[in-house]
């Protein structure tokens, strides 16, 4: 159980040094280079308050059209973060052959690294949402707690990308069902609204489907000062079961991907 950890720990300057050399390539040739980190959440926030506030009018009782966009922005941040590692993360191991095929780095943190370098966008996004919440007066002390659900999100994120990642290497198709797979989740998921506003009929739906957890989880703890025990315990104990049953097919399998890929 503690295997993967320690390999993380034994190549840890490695796997620094990666994750800040893709994170300057990734905008290297772009206009506005890493300021994409900052702005890229603010698009898709501002894309979410339109279209939530001035098109359907959403309204929350008590809270002005400011406070309901703080609101989305806490749980559209997991949602990026989750489908960016998502998006990069699949075709991961297919994209770095050449390290796949080298001795140095070790197979099992091609994947987790791109998990790392989709992770920034998020906590950019994060500092910047915390930051309104304090210059408003309304820091909690339960926010405290957030790097705790983002350590459960990494988990549930590498996990995830292990298994798709390692799969995808013999059937390509996988990276192409990404997309379709990502904006499904995105209708399912409680992005644009809170707990209270889910139809009974919906339950069944978002009772199965993790990112439901993930996001109230943040939200509970950004906005309601409430830390939801049995939904981290929930979501830890399937992020943990997926991060060792990804770390455990990686390892099985990275032999047989090094040839096919």
């Amino acid at each position: 159980m503690t295997l993967p950890f320690t390999l993380i720990w034994q190549h840890r300057k490695t796997l620094i040094a990666t994750f800040l050399y893709d994170l300057r390539q990734r905008h290297a040739a772009s206009f506005f280079g890493l300021a994409w980190t900052v702005l890229f959440p603010i698009l898709f926030l501002g894309l979410y308050s339109l279209v939530f506030n001035l098109i359907l009018q959403i309204r929350l009782p008590g809270k002005s059209s400011f406070e309901y966009t703080l609101i989305i922005f806490s749980g559209l941040i997991p949602f990026l973060g989750f489908s960016e590692a998502l998006s990069s993360g699949v075709s991961s191991l297919v994209d770095n052959r050449s390290l796949m095929k080298g001795t140095i780095f070790p197979v099992e943190l091609i994947a987790m690294k791109s998990v790392l370098v989709s992770s920034v966008t998020m906590l950019v996004g994060l500092a910047l949402l915390m930051g309104i919440l304090i210059a408003r007066g309304e820091a909690l002390w339960t926010q405290l707690a957030l790097p705790l659900a983002f350590l459960v999100q990494f988990l549930f994120s590498v996990g995830i990308v292990w298994i798709l990642s390692i799969f995808n290497v013999f059937f390509r198709d996988i990276s192409n069902l990404v997309s379709p797979l990502i904006l499904f989740l995105m209708l399912v998921s409680p992005i644009g609204y809170t707990n209270d506003m889910i139809p009974p009929e919906m339950m069944p739906i978002m009772v199965i489907n993790p990112l439901y957890y993930m996001i109230s989880i943040y939200r509970d703890l950004i906005h309601f000062g409430v830390i939801p025990w049995r939904h981290l315990l929930a979501f830890g104990g399937v992020s943990l079961a997926l991060f060792l049953l990804g770390f455990t097919l990686i390892q099985r399998l990275k032999a047989m991907a090094t040839d096919h890929v």
